[in-house]
């Protein structure tokens, strides 16, 4: 196939990347060209910023691809570029969404594609849900051919998944667990979450690629294997040897309390406070060789291994540990006050 990324350098598109070019796929990527550390040799690079839209049509020249994806897109008028570069010059285009787009809160745990997308809480969600709209508009009046993926939380050797983090991402709640300190987990931690590692999730994007059947469709990818908070910190406090020590915060609590910045009201409320199954049956039909084979604590010792190995992986949040000592203390003071 001849494949055409808008970005392709990311946790996701980095190994469906991978993967393409080994297997001997024509892959061209339009990137600034600031991220292109551990790809294989092969791919064609348009280094550009796809927002100069007049300047990458002509850089594209009269070039056609079997599909073009986008990974970088996040609101509607982004998708109405796209629409006006590759109308007409791919067969198949995808839209990579979001699992956060489905209805919080849920009426059934058990999620599939036909849930009702709706989230009140998060306006990257409400962005993700308008694209989808616009494109399947295009798809029913003229044709385009879109086929929409929902990730959900996907990871790699670079980024070990938690609960709440800061601005700098997960280090500081690996340190404060290598320092003996309590973790922030929203809740009790019982509420179920999937993780999937970046490859699996490779495997299934690619057998939607040039499939005929999943034009006009929306496919959610994930792994099957589905863990609590608690189990998902246990496993990485396992896997670096420590205790798991879990402190407990009602998650409107870490909600009014956070800085603006951080938008744990779309991430907590909007996404990770909310139990989730997701029911992969729709993918499985339309790649049926498709399969998790990457357990959490298999993933999570990789990255702790790639980690250890790159210091410029482990940036300190002195802001975010500061503010986790905070609310233990406001708890705990509290609680103190309740129980004279």
């Amino acid at each position: 196939m001849k494949v055409l990324f808008i970005g392709g350098t990311g946790v996701i598109s980095k190994a469906i990347s991978k993967r393409l070019l080994l297997a001997g796929h024509e892959l061209w990527l339009i990137n600034r060209g600031n991220r292109l550390e551990g790809l294989p040799e092969g791919a064609h690079l348009i280094r550009a910023d796809i927002n100069e839209e007049e300047k990458v049509a002509g850089l594209l020249g009269d070039e056609t691809f079997d599909v073009v994806a986008d990974f970088i897109a996040f609101v509607p008028e982004q998708l109405k570029r796209d629409h006006r570069l590759f109308a007409g010059r791919t067969r198949q285009f995808i839209y990579i969404s979001s699992a956060s787009a489905y209805q919080k809160p849920l009426s059934d745990f058990r999620i599939d594609e036909g849930t009702p997308l709706a989230n009140p809480y998060w306006q990257y969600s409400r962005d993700k849900i308008s694209g989808e709209e616009l494109l399947m508009r295009y798809y029913r009046e003229e044709g385009f051919p879109v086929t929409i993926v929902r990730p959900s939380h996907t990871y790699n050797e670079e980024k070990i998944p938690v609960c709440v983090h800061g601005s700098n991402g997960s280090w500081q709640v690996i340190k404060r667990m290598i320092e003996g300190k309590p973790v922030i987990i929203p809740g009790d931690g019982s509420s179920l979450w999937t993780v999937t590692w970046n490859d699996d999730f490779a495997k299934g994007f690619i057998g939607l690629m040039g499939n005929v059947h999943a034009i006009g469709e929306a496919v959610q990818i994930t792994g099957d294997e589905v863990l609590t908070w608690n189990q998902i910190h246990r496993v990485i406090a396992d896997a670096l040897g420590v205790e798991f020590k879990p402190y407990y915060v009602a998650s409107d609590f870490l909600i009014s309390c956070a800085p603006k910045e951080w938008d744990l009201r779309g991430n907590l409320r909007g996404d990770k406070s909310n139990t989730v199954f997701f029911d992969n049956t729709k993918l499985k039909r339309l790649v049926p060789d498709f399969v998790q084979t990457v357990r959490f604590d298999q993933g999570v010792r990789l990255a702790l291994d790639y980690i250890r190995m790159h210091p410029e992986s482990q940036v300190p949040d002195p802001e975010y540990d500061a503010w986790c000592d905070r609310v233990i203390e406001v708890q705990e003071e509290a609680l103190a006050k309740m129980n004279v």
